[in-house]
């Protein structure tokens, strides 16, 4: 079993904390940092609720120094570890203009040394969409086609594309990723998001809402988006499943068999001290013992 620290960022947004926090999670044996993205939390009091927690809001998230961009926080840690691995967890695709997003993950690919993982979604919130100047309405269509132009710009040295929201003609973005990709893992737990998991992912992020218990529900999604694979035409074996929840061994076992490949946490403790320990336990306690799940 491989495991990943999640809300990385946004537990240890300060210089000198990400660099504690990544070089303490890499010396305890995690296989990756996982950092989210909010562009801006609405502060309108009728404004959508969050529905990744419990109360709607995403202060708890970003108490201790907002919510840092993934790529240039995770860019900051990579240049202080050699071994951990990075990933968004998730960033909100249609947010971005995807010629930027691919030069951007891959320079930062190229300078990891091949390390980065992108997990995308789409989002639910309006009004970070209108803040950043996207269409909201149209954002599934436009991730899809995002998805398809990243990866001609990665893969292929003199790049063309011609969709509905980007297109370009014979241009060259380099660098490229080290592998000529950057694996892929979409997140949600809609039927769209399945749908986009099996037909461009290279991997899962399924999300279980707060109130739902995931040792139901995290079956039903992985069922769903195996069914899809192979519906159309790919092989769920390929397929990378990354999820949450677990902070035993005896839970990890559970995920284990439902064919969980990575599981992530949440550092606890009051204090960024606390924290640091907390990752030294989870290293001994959780990462250590499962390392042949």
């Amino acid at each position: 079993m491989k495991w990943g620290i999640v809300f990385a960022s946004t537990g240890f947004p300060d210089p000198e904390d990400a660099v504690a926090l990544a070089v303490a999670a890499e010396q305890a044996g995690f296989e990756s940092l996982w950092a989210p993205e909010h562009v801006v939390q609405s502060r309108r009091p009728d404004a959508t609720p969050y529905r990744g927690v419990t109360n709607g809001s995403m202060d708890r998230l970003s108490r201790r120094g907002g919510m840092p961009d993934p790529l240039i926080w995770l860019t900051y840690v990579a240049a202080v570890t050699t071994r951990i691995r990075f990933g968004t967890g998730v960033l909100i695709l249609p947010e971005h203009q995807p010629t930027v997003l691919a030069k951007t993950a891959a320079t930062l690919d190229h300078l990891s040394g091949g390390r980065l993982m992108l997990g995308i979604g789409v989002g639910e919130l309006p009004e970070e969409y209108a803040a950043v100047g996207m269409e909201f309405r149209n954002r599934g269509r436009r991730m899809d086609e995002y998805i398809d132009a990243m990866r001609v710009l990665w893969r292929d040295d003199t790049a063309t594309f011609a969709g509905e929201y980007v297109a370009f003609d014979q241009v060259e973005c380099r660098p490229w990723p080290v592998r000529r990709a950057i694996p892929l893992f979409v997140g949600g737990a809609s039927e769209a998001a399945i749908r986009r998991a099996a037909t461009r992912g290279d991997g899962y992020f399924p999300f279980v809402f707060p109130g739902q218990d995931p040792l139901v529900e995290l079956p039903k999604l992985l069922t769903r988006v195996r069914e899809e694979t192979r519906a159309v035409g790919r092989d769920p074996d390929a397929m990378e499943f990354t999820a949450g929840g677990a902070r035993t061994v005896e839970e990890a076992k559970v995920y284990a068999d439902f064919g969980v490949h990575r599981l992530t946490v949440a550092v606890r403790g009051r204090t960024i001290a606390e924290m640091l320990d907390d990752v030294a336990r989870l290293g001994d306690e959780l990462v250590a013992p499962t390392v042949e799940l």
